[in-house]
């Protein structure tokens, strides 16, 4: 089952401790659609000028992926600069032209409005409402922001919560939304607001999925070196909704299966600058990972009787 996804298409200057990449392809639909690609064919749309290297996007293309929503214009690519500090979770931004994507207004093909899986990657909260107006009739929607949408936009965010099934966004957006320390009333509040779900992702420790009446957790896979950290969250949400779309279910279990894969594609994404990762990353690393994260997450609940104190 496709997956709409409508975001960013961007290109990236990144610095951290373990090296720089320059102009290299990135972007929240280029991330979510790198990731969600490997489990579910994706439909992306977005904007690019002319100095974007569509040719690098081929690989989506082999995958199946339809690019056709993708609008290039004349002019500049949207284009950000950042640099990572030595714990990769605080970075200072360099540098930020919009360039075409200033004037980004989503045209959702006409093939691509019965799409029943959704993502709506980071953009201004009005734009994320033009999308739904364009779709026929979605299942399950998913959307992120970010505390730039919920300061400068929040009624049309706070009206967007009423039309989406689940929020994605990281432990301060979360909090700041619902302007509450404690994450889980935070998620509550959001929850009364609309979506049925909230994911709350918390970096390298994971994330959170709270549900109706009840909440699972999914820790960040241990890994001795991280790259680029740019780009994983988006890559969680491919993850988390390319298996969802797989298995056209949103059972409890099939929701934490989700969140294992995100949390799994998440982690690869970070090993490399950009896309790169991703772009030969196998099944069998996948399933491999995926077991691991079993191995490291499973026990036994109660001790025996016969060794309790």
């Amino acid at each position: 089952m496709s997956i709409l996804c409508v975001g960013s298409v961007a290109l990236d200057s990144v610095e951290t401790p373990s090296g720089k990449a320059d102009r290299v392809i990135g972007g929240s639909a280029v991330f979510f659609a790198s990731a969600a690609s490997l489990l579910s064919p994706v439909r992306v749309v977005g904007v690019v000028g002319d100095d974007y290297p569509l040719d690098q996007l081929a690989f989506l293309e082999a995958r199946g992926a339809d690019l056709s929503g993708i609008e290039q214009r004349s002019g500049d690519s949207f284009f950000w600069a950042g640099r990572y500090h030595d714990d990769m979770n605080t970075r200072d931004t360099l540098d930020t032209r919009l360039g075409v994507f200033a004037d980004f207004e989503p045209k959702i093909p006409d093939a691509f409005r019965e799409s029943k899986r959704v993502f709506l990657g980071n953009i201004d909260p009005l734009l994320q409402h033009k999308v739904l107006d364009q779709v026929d009739a979605p299942e399950v929607v998913v959307c992120d922001t970010m505390n730039y949408w919920i300061e400068g936009s929040r009624p049309a965010l706070m009206e967007l919560l009423g039309r989406i099934s689940i929020l994605m966004v990281n432990d301060e957006e979360v909090r700041q939304l619902a302007d509450e320390p404690n994450l889980l009333r935070a998620a509550r509040w959001v929850q009364e607001r609309g979506p049925g779900m909230v994911v709350v992702k918390k970096g390298e420790h994971g994330a959170i999925l709270f549900a109706d009446s009840w909440t699972f957790f999914i820790p960040g896979f241990p890994l001795e070196r991280i790259f680029d950290p740019t780009g994983a969250g988006d890559a969680f949400a491919g993850g988390f909704l390319g298996c969802l779309a797989q298995q056209n279910s949103t059972e409890p279990a099939d929701l934490r299966r989700a969140m294992v894969y995100g949390s799994t594609l998440g982690s690869f994404a970070v090993e490399k600058f950009s896309v790169e990762r991703l772009i030969d990353l196998g099944h069998d690393e996948i399933d491999d990972r995926v077991r691991a994260f079993k191995e490291l997450t499973s026990f036994e609940t109660l001790l025996p009787v016969e060794q309790r104190v």
